[in-house]
C-alpha cells in the first residue's frame, strides 16, 4: 500500500519530466517518418532507398549516441547531490568525447558505402540509396553535439528547450525536404538525396538551438559554466566511456538487428522492403514514448541516487516502468484495431498495403514487451548499470530472435512475416530478463547507493 501511494506521488514529477522528453523523441522519429512519407510520393523503390541508405549511418550514429549516455548517469547523480560545478565539468568532457568520435565514425560511414552493392539488394534501391547516405553522413557531428547538450539539460530538468528544438526541427526538415526532393522554388531536384541533406541541416539546427539555450541560461543564472576548465580530464572521460560503451553496444545490438532484418528483407523485393519500412516506422513512432519515459526514468532514478534516497530511486524506477508498459499496451491495441488507417497514412499502393497488415499485427503483439525492455534499460542506467542491458540485448536479439526470424523467412518460406516474428520473440526475451534485473536491483538499492558514494562519483578529478 505504501509503495502504491509513493508511485501515485511520483507520477506527477515523472510525467512532468517525461512528457517534454517524449515529445522530443517523437520529434526525432518524426524526421524519419517525414522522409519516408515524402520520398514515398516518388515510388516504392525510393522508400526502400531511404530505409537501406540510412542503415550504416544510423548504426554508427547510434553507437556514438550510446557512448555519450554515461552523461545521463553522472550528470543526474551530480545534480541530485547539488553539485552544479560537476555537471558543467561533465558537459565539457562529453563534448570532447563527441569531438574524438566524429572522425572515425564518418570515415567508417564513407568506407561502408562501396560495399552496399555486395548485399544482393536490388540495384535500383542501392543506386538511389548511395547519394542519400553520402548526404546523411554529414549529420553525424551535429547529432553528437546535440546529444551532449541534450543530456546536460535533461539531467538537470531543463526539458522544454529539448522538446522545442526537435519539434521545430521537424518544420525545418519538412521545408527543406519539399525544396530539395522535388526542386521547388528553383532549388535543385535531388530526389532521395534531398531527404538526406534535409536531415543533416535539421540536425545542425537542433544542436544550435540547445547551445543557444545553454549560453542564455548561463548568462541569466550563472552556474560557473564559463569558468569550467576546457582541457580534457582523462579520468572523467574514461569513466564516461566505461558507462557509455555498454550502452553503445546495446543500442547497436538492438538497432543492428533491425538493420540486418531490413537488409534480409531487401533481398526479397521492393514491395516487401517498402512494407517492412512502413511498419518499422509505425513501431518506431510508438517506441519513442517509452524511450522518452526511459530517459526521464534514468534522470529521476539518478537524481534519487545522488541525494542518497534509496526508496525514491526504487519508486521512480517502478513508476517509469508502469508508464512505459501502459502506453505500449494501448499502442498495441490501437494497431490491432485500426490497421488500415495506420498504413494508409504512408501508402496507397495496394500491394504494399496488403503485405503490411500482417507485419503490423506482429508489431502490435510485441508493443508491451518493447515498452518494458527500453524503460527497464533506462532506469538501470540511472543506477549506473549499463552492462546488463547490453548483455540481455545481444543475447535476446542476436542469439535468439534473429536466428529464428532467418529460419522462418528463408527456410520455412514465411518471407518478411517470419523475420518480424523472430524480432518479436527476441524483444519478449529481452524484456523479461531486464524486468527481473530491475527487480533484483530494487531490493539492493541501499547497497548500490553506498557503492556509488564510495566510488566518489561526485568528486571532480583531474584538477
Amino acid at each position: 500500500m505504501l509503495r502504491l501511494r509513493a508511485i501515485r506521488e511520483e507520477l506527477k514529477p515523472m510525467t512532468s519530466l517525461a512528457l517534454p522528453v517524449v515529445m522530443a523523441e517523437l520529434g526525432w522519429m518524426g524526421m524519419t517518418v517525414v522522409d519516408t512519407m515524402m520520398v514515398g510520393r516518388l515510388n516504392a523503390a525510393a522508400i526502400g532507398a531511404v530505409s537501406f541508405g540510412a542503415l550504416w549511418i544510423n548504426v554508427l550514429s547510434f553507437f556514438g549516441l550510446g557512448m555519450l549516455l554515461g552523461l545521463d548517469t553522472l550528470i543526474s547523480q551530480s545534480f541530485g547531490a547539488k553539485n552544479l560545478r560537476q555537471c558543467n565539468h561533465y558537459l565539457v568532457q562529453g563534448l570532447w568525447i563527441a569531438v574524438l568520435l566524429c572522425p572515425p565514425l564518418m570515415l567508417l560511414a564513407m568506407a561502408a558505402i562501396p560495399f552496399t552493392h555486395r548485399w544482393g539488394v536490388d540495384a535500383a534501391i542501392v543506386n538511389a540509396s548511395t547519394p542519400y547516405t553520402e548526404a546523411l553522413l554529414w549529420s553525424i557531428p551535429p547529432m553528437l553535439f546535440y546529444v551532449v547538450f541534450r543530456r546536460y539539460l535533461q539531467s538537470m530538468n531543463f526539458v522544454a528547450p529539448v522538446m522545442f528544438a526537435l519539434v521545430s526541427a521537424n518544420l525545418v526538415n519538412v521545408l527543406v525536404n519539399w525544396l530539395l526532393i522535388f526542386g521547388n522554388w528553383g532549388m535543385p531536384t535531388l530526389g532521395v538525396a534531398g531527404a538526406g541533406w534535409a536531415t543533416t541541416l535539421s540536425r545542425i539546427y537542433m544542436g544550435g538551438v540547445l547551445l543557444a539555450f545553454i549560453l542564455y541560461k548561463e548568462s541569466v543564472a550563472s552556474t560557473g559554466l564559463f569558468q569550467t576548465a576546457l582541457r580534457v580530464d582523462w579520468p572523467i572521460v574514461r569513466r564516461l566511456l566505461a558507462l557509455g560503451f555498454p550502452v553503445a553496444l546495446q543500442i547497436c545490438a538492438e538497432y543492428g538487428v533491425f538493420a540486418v532484418a531490413t537488409a534480409l528483407i531487401a533481398k526479397l523485393d521492393a514491395i516487401a522492403l517498402a512494407a517492412h519500412q512502413i511498419v518499422l516506422n509505425v513501431a518506431s513512432v510508438s517506441f519513442m514514448v517509452p524511450l522518452g519515459v526511459s530517459s526521464a526514468g534514468a534522470v529521476r532514478v539518478g537524481q534519487a541516487v545522488g541525494r542518497q534516497d534509496a526508496e525514491g530511486a526504487v519508486t521512480s524506477g517502478w513508476t517509469a516502468l508502469l508508464l512505459g508498459a501502459t502506453f505500449m499496451a494501448f499502442a498495441g491495441v490501437a494497431m490491432l484495431t485500426f490497421p488500415e488507417w495506420v498504413l494508409r497514412v504512408f501508402t496507397s499502393d495496394e500491394s504494399v498495403f496488403a503485405l503490411g497488415i500482417p507485419l503490423l499485427f506482429v508489431a502490435a503483439a510485441f508493443q508491451l514487451f518493447d515498452g518494458i525492455q527500453v524503460t527497464a534499460g533506462g532506469v538501470l542506467r540511472g543506477v549506473g548499470d549499463t552492462r546488463t542491458p547490453m548483455v540481455c540485448n545481444i543475447a535476446g536479439h542476436w542469439g535468439f530472435g534473429l536466428p529464428i526470424g532467418y529460419y522462418l523467412c528463408f527456410v520455412l518460406g514465411w518471407q518478411a512475416l517470419g523475420v518480424w516474428v523472430g524480432l518479436s520473440l527476441g524483444l519478449v526475451a529481452v524484456a523479461l530478463l531486464l524486468l527481473l534485473t530491475w527487480r533484483r536491483s530494487s531490493k539492493r538499492m541501499p547497497e548500490i547507493i553506498a557503492a556509488v558514494s564510495h566510488d566518489g562519483v561526485h568528486q571532480v578529478t583531474g584538477h
